[in-house]
């Protein structure tokens, strides 16, 4: 009996998409992210996941090609539940082609054939399942993440359904290359939101696959959706980490508004991009990102991925007095100050974020090793 292809596993594990127009000619247009394919009957979209069969959209449905247990600084959210865990779960396939990309073998299934080769599989499972895993586990935030989740909007709106009605929070970790269509679908349900604000030139953004305007929309409707929305930047020596990129970056983020988070990140060598002749960023380049993103107004500057190397970098500060509220090294909480209304103990300022109602229960010293969760 001949093994089925991982496109032809993946064709069978999908429904009728709802993001979609159907057009007399049996076209459909696909509207879960900023591509707006145009698919012909038999044909793939660019995400190659979400396909035209006679004349319906089949998108991805009933299945997990990624699922962990771990601490919601991880994706990262600062002001989202600190000391938290998120049930994060993911699929096969993505709108980018990103060549540093770390979850490359979730993402680029059907594009690269090295991702399968690497052990790209999907899991299936009901969204029950996922929330039952979730409760078990203690986790309170529930992340779709690992591959892009917009082109699997359908089925991660059936997961978030059974999370808040569990009363769970529940998150999207994305490229930002979303539609008013796809936001408008999801939103009954999301409580917050990352982007990757991966560069401010539009040229660097088509080598990825994806077109600035379309990102700084997705920014824009995420945050005008009253979505809690945190925003990260992966500084990539010789691609984004010029000043006048991080500045202008900096500049659009406290446009929208001075509350929103930064998270300037650092870069390691991975999938297209793992050769001697790419830099790692270092802690330097990172700390000269945050500063940069503090002189633009930006109340909260976080700089990643490299724990005791940032300084004050890791934490939480109250704007007004500055006092520190949630103290950091890496994704492990040391300490945590802001009362149950979410405002500063000393001033009582208010801290733009999602914040719990019980402090006394926030869990210091982290969660310790991240979990595969077991179905």
């Amino acid at each position: 009996m001949t093994t089925p292809t991982l496109a032809q596993t993946l064709d069978a594990l999908t429904a009728d998409g709802e993001l979609s127009e159907r057009h007399a000619d049996g076209a459909v247009t696909c509207l879960a992210c900023g591509h707006r394919c145009l698919i012909r009957p038999g044909r793939r979209g660019i995400c190659r996941v979400r396909f035209n069969e006679a004349g319906r959209l089949r998108v991805p449905w009933g299945y997990v090609g990624a699922l962990q247990c771990d601490p919601t600084e991880k994706k990262p959210f600062f002001h989202l539940l600190p000391g938290s865990d998120t049930l994060t779960f993911g699929m096969l396939g993505c709108d980018l082609h990103c060549g540093y990309c770390q979850n490359w073998i979730t993402s680029q299934a059907l594009r690269d054939p090295a991702s399968e080769a690497a052990g790209a599989h999907p899991l299936t499972v009901t969204p029950r399942r996922l929330i039952d895993v979730a409760l078990r586990d203690g986790a309170q935030v529930v992340g779709s993440s690992y591959n892009e989740p917009l082109i699997t909007t359908e089925w991660a709106a059936a997961v978030f359904r059974e999370a808040v009605a569990a009363g769970l929070k529940c998150a999207y970790i994305s490229n930002g290359n979303a539609t008013p269509e796809a936001l408008d679908h999801l939103q009954p349900y999301l409580t917050a939101y990352k982007i990757d604000l991966k560069t401010m030139s539009d040229r660097n953004y088509r080598r990825l696959g994806a077109v600035l305007e379309n990102v700084l929309d997705g920014l824009r409707w995420v945050h005008a959706r009253g979505l809690w929305l945190e925003v990260v930047t992966l500084i990539v020596p010789g691609f984004n980490d010029s000043d006048a990129e991080l500045r202008d970056a900096a500049a659009f983020i406290h446009s929208l508004s001075p509350d929103i988070p930064w998270h300037v990140t650092a870069f390691h060598e991975d999938y297209k991009m793992a050769g001697p002749e790419y830099r790692r960023t270092t802690a330097r380049l990172l700390l000269r990102a945050a500063g940069l993103g503090r002189e633009a107004g930006l109340r909260y500057v976080y700089a990643g991925n490299l724990p005791g190397q940032v300084g004050d970098f890791e934490s939480t500060f109250c704007p007004r007095c500055g006092t520190r509220l949630v103290e950091r090294y890496g994704y492990m909480l040391l300490s945590y100050r802001l009362t149950a209304q979410g405002n500063c103990p000393e001033c009582e300022t208010p801290v733009a974020g999602v914040w719990t109602s019980r402090p006394e229960t926030v869990r210091l010293l982290g969660p310790g090793r991240p979990r595969r969760p077991g179905l």
